[in-house]
């Protein structure tokens, strides 16, 4: 008896442990849930019940002895079947539990393999998909930073991009080619594709990191996928709180940076740089009416205190936010449940900048203060019905927030005020401070709102599980760029009698000096509504082979201020076809072989649509400038100078005025057609034994197609073309309406579209192309209440003419405005890319000791990225192919030797990608120790972490601007531009009840 039980326990374990790193999940639903199936005499009744609502469910293995409960909410089960004993199961988050039981309704242990007290491993068998899931308890075993991003750098193939607007890549893609979801709500920013709203880490029950083959409900994205769930109560009452701490003192110092010449970096000085951080939550959960009603909720506060002090000027910023979240659950009844969520991840700060005197370490007068604001209110409501045993529905509504705010306390009552260098050669140098405002920078604003609305469906017919579904996002960005003060800004000028101004007023006798008084309003409210719809096929072709058959069609269309179309797209333009296979080749779920094939979409951004469609109010008005008067500024109290404004010269110029437009026939192609990424996984999982597993796959991605601007000024029948840059596919067919012909024009801009200065040589621009090529490796041991490993290993190789709607390289992040485009040469290398990441290896296990003391430990190393030199000339050409300017796109492979003035003197080098070697490797180890306090009945832990154990601040990006003209190199080409973060520890303190 005593026997019997323990292999019950054991096996009660055993199901509850997920192949964290090496199994792929089936998505459902935005993969918020998940299920059971398995294998059991035809007819047999199974229910399970979830250990913390009460919730049951009840399912029949059909005449093929399967059975299958799916949309269950990750969390700890009870299956029960006839004169079975009972079994503990976890249901994890998009994956499949496998329970088999025999003819007498008990559960097979032979084909779960228990042996003594040690588990096995499961491989899902149910799905085709690529992912890596890990939960909270999981995690707090673990050196694992409190940010989605972290979790999702566990995952193989997963990397911390070196750009210097940072993100993550996946699979070799860019840092905009990824989505990321909260309970089924996407909380993309849709303005660049760049970011994503977040929660505090305490406030996750489990994460899914998506690297490869998901599904048919899932698109707009060709990198990778962040799924995350919240936590949820139960029936019991629970609460508690939690403390981080980050002092200061914790941190090492970066490193102050010199060029190979002796001046510092274009950073300045970063070896006293520092941040303090700390955050507190309270949390509780429980029943508001036993098995049936439940809450989660939780507060926390957040103090954040980074300073950045440079030789001669330092910033000392203050970040005082907090954070509400809740969620409610409301079983109806055991087949239909509502999910409440609701978050706000708000936040501000406030940055002042002094004067510093580096020698002697001292912080002098305030000079200006500016604040900045983020996030948004979110929230979402969804139901689950399971209206029979065969068919379940669900329905999802929700709204994202974000917002990207920015100003100073001098906007209100301070305008801008400049001189000309005329000016000052006129009239002298200032005698004392004009103006009160302490930058003399506009004011910008961004508010980004998301209404997502999803219907998804699955019916059990027979060996077929049938998944169809739709689903709308609406997305709208307000952007506003305003002059502080009054709106406009002061511009004091030299003037001569006589002289005309802009606005053909003559400039009046004895008037030596106007005010151009400019008034600058742009930005306006742009939106993007996109749909899709999905059919999926998950047919059991055997009891062992599981086909899934899926289809997806997107559509979207991009609208300007003024309500015109942008650029859309229908159904038919979007059609991505996905088809994988899981083989279980043992039949008891040990043993598989799964691949799949798939397309992928992306849509057009906000930013694009808001760069093109936003009006601009830009206007002039001359005054005569009768000297400056002395002010009070409004918030130090100290005296300024304004201009005495007098009396106006001439009309307004409005000239430069340009209302959003209503017609972008010439900016945008009419054939305008969507990026794509074609994906190939094939794979192999096996539990080796009892505890061990291994897995290998292989994985090919390619892109062939992207929508950039591109430099058109040559078409052939439309002389109007002479310098402009419409979104168009490169490499493609384009028709562009023709206002010299008043007539659409097609032409092959892989042939036509550019004209050479000097030569005037015609040609086109290359199609673009982005292979990702990957052979991946993993060892699992899974945690036994003892100890647990994952090891992985991936050979990759990315290459292509352009890294994707980015550019990390020279760190241009304007999401499919990078300058891919803008002249022929910046497209023409076939090479390596930045993402190319050749060997990445990343190892975590977790120890425990006893009953008090339990360690953890990442490590991962991966190989540098590759070295490529930008030039700013080709062959046959005077026009420019790229500038010395660092953070914006562009440059030529061709580096000038002599004769550079002129093309037809150039003695030029072709410089392929990656032709200046590599990067080094970047290594980073983490260590925690957990202590628990070892008396029963109370949970009280605590977890100090070590980031970058070795304080490894290697080089992650490079300058690679190598010449600012042809031929004189630039002087810091190949010299760091970013680096890795130092050392810092972390003490994490939670109680619980």
């Amino acid at each position: 008896m005593q026997h019997k039980r323990l292999r019950k326990s054991v096996l009660s374990l055993a199901m509850g442990v997920c192949l964290a790193s090496m199994v792929p999940s089936l998505a459902m639903a935005q993969s918020v849930t998940g299920a059971v199936a398995g294998r059991a005499e035809a007819g047999t009744q199974v229910t399970i019940t979830n250990t913390s609502t009460g919730a049951s469910r009840t399912g029949t293995a059909g005449r093929d002895g399967s059975y299958r409960i799916g949309q269950l909410p990750p969390g700890d089960y009870i299956l029960r079947s006839g004169s079975g004993e009972p079994v503990s199961f976890t249901v994890s988050l998009g994956g499949t539990t496998t329970v088999n039981l025999t003819n007498e309704g008990a559960v097979n242990l032979a084909a779960i393999q228990v042996v003594g007290s040690r588990v096995v491993n499961r491989v899902d068998v149910h799905t085709t998909e690529s992912s890596t899931n890990i939960t909270r308890t999981e995690l707090a075993k673990l050196p694992v930073d409190q940010s989605l991003a972290s979790v999702a750098l566990l995952a193989p193939g997963v990397v911390n991009s070196g750009a210097s607007f940072g993100g993550l890549s996946f699979g070799g893609s860019s840092v905009a080619e990824n989505v990321a979801y909260i309970n089924g709500l996407n909380v993309t920013d849709p303005y660049r594709r760049q970011g994503f709203s977040s929660v505090p880490f305490a406030f996750y029950e489990e994460f899914q990191v998506k690297t490869g083959g998901y599904s048919a409900e899932f698109g707009r994205s060709t990198g990778g996928v962040i799924n995350a769930v919240t936590r949820s109560g139960g029936n019991e009452f629970h609460a508690g709180a939690e403390v981080t701490m980050e002092p200061a003192a914790w941190t090492s110092s970066r490193k102050d940076r010199y060029h190979r010449d002796g001046t510092i970096v274009e950073q300045d000085r970063m070896s006293r740089d520092d941040s303090s951080f700390s955050k507190a939550n309270v949390w509780a959960s429980g029943a508001i009416v036993q098995d049936r009603l439940f809450f989660f909720g939780m507060y926390e506060k957040r103090d954040s205190n980074p300073r950045d002090i440079d030789t001669t000027e330092a910033w000392y910023t203050k970040s005082d936010n907090d954070f509400w979240g809740a969620k409610v659950d409301w079983h109806i009844n055991d087949n239909h449940l509502l999910e409440a969520l609701a978050f706000s991840d708000k936040a501000d700060s406030s940055t002042s900048s002094y004067d510093y005197d580096w020698d002697s370490a001292t912080r002098g007068e305030k000079l200006g203060e500016s604040y900045s604001g983020s996030g948004g209110d979110n929230w979402s409501l969804t139901y689950t019905g399971h209206f029979t045993d065969n068919f379940v529905a669900k329905a999802m509504y929700g709204v994202n927030e974000r917002s990207a705010t920015g100003g100073s306390p001098w906007d209100a009552g301070c305008s801008i005020v400049t001189r000309t260098g005329g000016y000052t050669e006129v009239f002298g140098p200032a005698t004392m401070r004009e103006g009160c405002h302490p930058s003399n920078s506009s004011i910008s604003s961004r508010f980004d709102k998301r209404e997502a609305t999803r219907l998804d469906f699955e019916w059990s017919i027979g060996d077929h599980l049938i998944r169809f579904g739709a689903d709308q996002e609406i997305m709208d960005s307000d952007s506003a760029r305003v002059y502080p003060g009054d709106g406009v800004s002061y511009q004091a000028q030299a003037a001569t009698p006589g002289g005309v101004l802009p606005n053909g007023a003559v400039i009046p006798n004895g008037v030596n000096s106007i005010i151009d008084a400019r008034r600058y309003i742009t930005g306006a409210p742009v939106s993007t509504e996109a749909q899709a719809i999905y059919i999926e096929d998950n047919w059991n072709v055997t009891p062992d082979l599981l086909l899934n058959l899926g289809i997806r069609a997107d559509k979207f269309h991009n609208k300007l201020a003024s309500g015109t179309s942008f650029a859309k797209a229908d159904f038919s333009d979007m059609i991505s076809p996905r088809f994988g296979f899981s083989w279980d080749m043992r039949g008891d779920g040990s043993t598989k072989v799964f691949g799949n094939a798939g397309r992928y979409y992306t849509p057009l951004t906000n930013k694009l649509t808001d760069y093109f469609g936003g009006g601009t109010t830009d206007e002039h008005t001359y005054y005569v400038l009768d000297g400056f008067v002395e002010r009070t500024d409004p918030v130090n109290g100290k005296p300024y100078l304004f201009p005495n404004i007098g009396a106006q010269l001439g009309p307004v110029n409005t000239e430069g005025n340009a209302p959003a437009p209503d017609n972008v026939d010439t900016a945008v192609a009419r054939d305008l057609k969507q990026v794509y990424q074609d994906e190939f996984i094939l794979g192999f999982q096996q539990a080796l034994n009892n505890a061990w597993s291994y897995g290998v796959n292989a994985t090919y991605r390619e892109m062939t197609r992207t929508v950039e601007d591109v430099r058109i000024n040559h078409v052939d029948g439309c002389p109007w073309y002479s310098g402009d840059w419409p979104i168009i596919n490169p490499g493609e067919s384009t028709t562009l309406w023709c206002p010299t012909t008043s007539d659409w024009v097609t032409f092959d801009n892989s042939k036509d579209g550019y004209k050479a200065l000097g030569s005037g040589a015609i040609m086109g621009y290359k199609k673009p192309k982005r292979t990702y090529k990957a052979v991946e490796f993993q060892l699992d041991r899974a945690w036994d209440d003892k100890w647990a490993f994952n090891a992985s290993y991936l050979w990759s190789k990315s290459e292509g003419n352009m890294e994707g709607p980015v550019n990390s390289d020279t760190g241009y992040n304007d999401t499919n405005l990078v300058q891919h485009y803008d002249h022929p040469a910046v497209n023409e290398r076939f090479g390596v890319l930045f993402n190319d990441s050749r060997h990445q290896f990343k190892l975590r296990g977790s120890y425990k000791l006893n009953e008090m003391w339990g360690f953890g430990a990442t490590v991962s190393a991966r190989s540098g990225g590759p070295i490529t030199a930008f030039g700013v000339r080709w062959p046959n050409d005077n026009r420019s192919a790229g500038g010395p300017g660092e953070y914006s796109g562009g440059g030529s492979g061709w580096l000038c030797n002599s004769g550079c003035g002129d093309y037809t003197t150039r003695d030029m080098t072709y410089s392929p990608r990656g032709a200046f070697g590599r990067m080094p490797w970047v290594k980073d180890v983490g260590l925690s120790v957990t202590w628990t306090l070892p008396v029963e009945h109370i949970d009280l832990k605590a977890r100090l972490s070590i980031y970058n154990l070795f304080n490894s601040q290697t080089m992650v990006n490079v300058h690679s601007r190598y010449e600012s003209t042809p031929g004189n190199k630039m002087p810091y080409f190949g010299e760091g531009t970013n680096w890795q973060s130092p050392r810092y520890a972390q003490l994490v303190v939670t109680y619980a009840f």
